[in-house]
């Protein structure tokens, strides 16, 4: 049986590549078939003979098979904007069920997926859709990784209500120190502790240049 997350942020640039490649790598030491999967990628730069996000490069790393790259990044947008304006600005309508489609056939492939979302929870992937759409198509149990800088606890508790109001489970998350200066994080940590409800996965300390392969963290129940 395929073990699958879905991972998600209380804000963008918190660390959610690097807890889902640090997951892989964890997940590798138990399972000969892991893989990556980021479903929408805004930016893409030249890579080879084609193009390519590094959030996405940066799970292939991590993974330990090789799959169509239509597959763990079906949706890839030119522009580094919220989704559903780079969608627009390159005439792509993004396809959840589509997406969906690409996921079923990446857990053939694999014994475990980790699938990582664009932005935060809420992220506009169209007029009419959202990230949590996707996260409710997929209906896999959450990661949420919380970038530890004032105003925290208020990202982490709304995107918790809208996790639940989706029907589905937060299964972990992890405490990513993104501001060096930032005041009371053990006290800011000790809280979400008591209202997350959910076990903390890992505490990645502040760095200029993290490394998943060295970060410690506990595979979530899925």
């Amino acid at each position: 049986m395929t073990r699958a997350w879905f991972v998600t942020g209380t804000d963008t640039g918190v660390g959610k590549t690097l807890v889902s490649a640090a997951l892989l790598h964890a997940l590798a030491l138990h399972h000969p078939r892991v893989v990556g999967m980021k479903p929408v990628a805004a930016g893409a730069e030249p890579h080879g003979a084609g193009w390519a996000n590094d959030d996405v490069l940066a799970l292939r790393a991590a993974s330990t098979v090789q799959v169509p790259p239509e597959l763990d990044n079906p949706v890839l947008l030119p522009d580094p904007l919220s989704p559903h304006i780079a969608a627009r600005r390159a005439g792509v309508t993004i396809d959840i069920d589509h997406i969906a489609s690409c996921y079923r056939q990446l857990r053939t492939l694999a014994d475990a997926v980790v699938v990582e979302g664009a932005g935060g929870f809420l992220v506009p992937l169209g007029e009419d859709s959202t990230g949590a759409d996707l996260a409710q198509a997929l209906a896999l149990p959450v990661l949420l990784v919380v970038g530890l800088r004032l105003g925290c606890l208020n990202h982490s508790l709304l995107t918790l209500e809208a996790i639940r109001a989706r029907g589905l489970v937060l299964a972990g998350w992890v405490a990513n120190h993104i501001d060096p200066l930032m005041q009371a994080q053990d006290d800011n940590i000790a809280y979400l502790q008591r209202h997350l409800r959910a076990p903390m996965l890992a505490r990645i300390p502040f760095s200029l240049a993290p490394d998943p392969k060295t970060i410690a963290i506990t595979v979530p129940p899925a």
